[in-house]
């Protein structure tokens, strides 16, 4: 039997599959388990520079599994607890994560999927495909950091209107208001994903982990502390290999070379 999520590593980036999809890779908590675990597990391996998270089949994700929810014998409200704490702790591996991660949205990524590809720092979606958010036309309310994500990506008041009025977003709308990085044909999708975490694997891995902690870090601190973290940062990255080198190639008037030692 094949696991629930796959992972393939190849040339410094990782392919997390979503394998589920005679249900549209619909999340249950054996699956977020394992989410969790394997990018708790990415973000610590040295091999791996860039991440791609996409779905098996026709859909990125579909969301929470509430048909086995509804039978937990604790209740359905027991069993969405058990299964949001589950899933928030992959979405705290991915945003904790010093390394870039790409969603490749293959087709419809609705509810959990949603919120799962937001937790992402950039997003390619298909053509064909849709986003929505569906938690409140369930009568849910958001999870998965969605409420954190969203309204910083598109403003409060579109996030408003996408919770109100549950409206499906199309890729081209997705692209206009932010909500994606690329659009690709529906064919072209993994690949377009994977070139793209692999220019960003050519990058400073140590530079980009910065910069990621400093701006998550930035809506909770003011100007005088984040000015600090800041000045902290640089000088950090300025004493690494990746600085050093990059400063260094600047000079030379090259291209930088990252990654050449693990420090």
């Amino acid at each position: 039997m094949e696991p629930k999520v796959r992972v393939v590593k190849e040339n410094g980036v990782a392919l997390v599959t979503l394998n589920r999809p005679e249900v549209y890779n619909a999340l249950d908590e054996e699956m977020l388990k394992l989410l969790a675990e394997h990018m708790a597990d990415l973000g610590l391996d040295k091999t791996v520079r860039a991440v791609v998270i996409t779905g098996e089949g026709k859909a990125f994700c579909s969301g929470g599994d509430l048909k086995s929810m509804h039978a937990f014998a604790g209740g359905m409200g027991k069993g969405i607890y058990e299964l949001a704490t589950f899933f928030h702790q992959a979405v705290q591996e991915i945003r904790q994560m010093k390394k870039p991660v790409v969603a490749a949205i293959n087709g419809v990524a609705a509810g959990g999927g949603f919120s799962l590809a937001l937790a992402c720092d950039f997003r390619v979606i298909a053509r064909s495909a849709v986003l929505r958010q569906a938690y409140t036309s369930s009568g849910l309310s958001l999870d998965g950091g969605a409420s954190f994500a969203l309204p910083r990506i598109i403003g409060l008041a579109r996030a408003m209107e996408l919770v109100a009025f549950d409206k499906p977003i199309s890729s081209e709308q997705a692209l206009a208001w932010g909500l994606v990085t690329e659009v690709a044909e529906d064919e072209l999708v993994p690949e377009a994903a994977k070139d793209m975490a692999s220019g960003l694997a050519r990058g400073s891995l140590h530079a980009f982990g910065v910069c990621k902690a400093l701006m998550t870090e930035s809506f909770h601190t003011g100007l005088e502390v984040q000015l600090e973290k800041e000045r902290v940062g640089i000088s950090t990255c300025a004493a690494h290999n990746d600085g050093q080198e990059g400063i260094q190639a600047f000079l030379e008037k090259r291209k930088p070379i990252f990654g050449q030692s693990s420090s």
